[in-house]
């Protein structure tokens, strides 16, 4: 996964700043799940680097890290507060994605809509902590030192958000095959305004959020029960606003999910878990300030 949008100049690609660059761009959004934060860690960082006295630095690539996991862990301190008056549920930005066969099953895993959300939960240092140990397999020793804690510490800390995502982690059990037929069933029922046949693709416990930010109008809170949710996504296609959009497969953050475009333009965004056969949870994200990392051309 790349940055959605390169405001640094450009640099040789023997810079380790470049050389590096989607490492320290994935470790920024799994931190602070926005690609626009993630964007705005990393120009700090090419300005903290291209600042430094290089003949100090023994190893690049544990500089450049450090340093962007110090600016998100500031930035995701702020976050929290504005968040807490944040106009209905936040959920993360979704980002197109294009995993080779080998990278999907680790990418959807790591990345997906609903890990973004579970590690929501953690406070900034767990998060860290966790981003660093269990996705990029980062010693505790060099957890360590990018946070400046104990090894002690850390080793505690990445316990601790290991077993507080494992508990809060999503159902799902479905394989890329059952996920691409339930999806093509969902496209043909919500085309086709049929709330029996998109009710019947919902689990009986399926929770939607939506998240508009206040910027567009959105459920302000959960919804749940496939009769609920399904009438309420018809409803929302059926709407003058909503005249000229149609929704289109993609892969967003690991997983294929379904764009909502206005010509060839991204609006929204859904993303969902499956258990059973059946559509567990929908997260819609249309907030239009969130959607930066599902323009074309701009994912990994």
């Amino acid at each position: 996964m790349t940055p959605m949008r390169d405001h640094t100049p450009p640099e040789s690609e023997s810079d380790p700043f470049v050389e590096h660059r989607r490492l320290l761009f994935a470790t920024a959004y799994r931190m602070l799940g926005t690609v626009t934060d993630a964007e705005d860690v990393l120009q700090d960082t090419w300005i903290t680097w291209h600042g430094a006295d290089r003949s100090s630095v023994r190893n690049p690539r544990a500089y450049l890290v450090r340093t962007v996991v110090n600016l998100a862990l500031n930035r995701l301190t702020s976050a929290r507060a504005t968040r807490e008056t944040y106009v209905g549920p936040w959920l993360p930005e979704p980002v197109l994605t294009e995993p080779s066969a080998a990278e999907e099953a680790e990418m959807a895993d790591n990345v997906s809509t609903a890990m973004l959300v579970v590690l929501e939960t953690l406070t900034p240092v767990e998060r860290a902590v966790f981003v660093l140990r269990e996705v990029f397999g980062f010693s505790h020793a060099e957890i360590a030192g990018f946070i400046e804690r104990p090894e002690a510490t850390v080793r505690q800390l990445a316990h601790r958000a290991r077993a507080h995502v494992q508990a809060r982690r999503p159902r799902c059990d479905s394989d890329a095959a059952e996920r691409r037929e339930i999806t093509e069933k969902f496209l043909a029922a919500s085309h086709g305004g049929d709330v029996n046949a998109l009710m019947e693709l919902l689990a009986p416990e399926v929770t939607l959020w939506n998240d508009g930010g206040g910027k567009i109008t959105a459920a302000r809170r959960p919804l749940y029960g496939p009769d609920h949710v399904a009438r309420w996504l018809l409803g929302v296609m059926a709407k003058p606003v909503a005249a000229g959009t149609h929704l289109a497969p993609a892969t967003i953050n690991g997983e294929l999910g379904l764009l909502v475009l206005f010509g060839e333009m991204p609006v929204g965004a859904l993303t969902y878990d499956i258990l059973d056969g059946r559509i567990l949870n929908v997260r819609f994200q249309v907030n239009p300030d969130k959607l930066i990392g599902l323009l074309p051309g701009t994912g990994q």
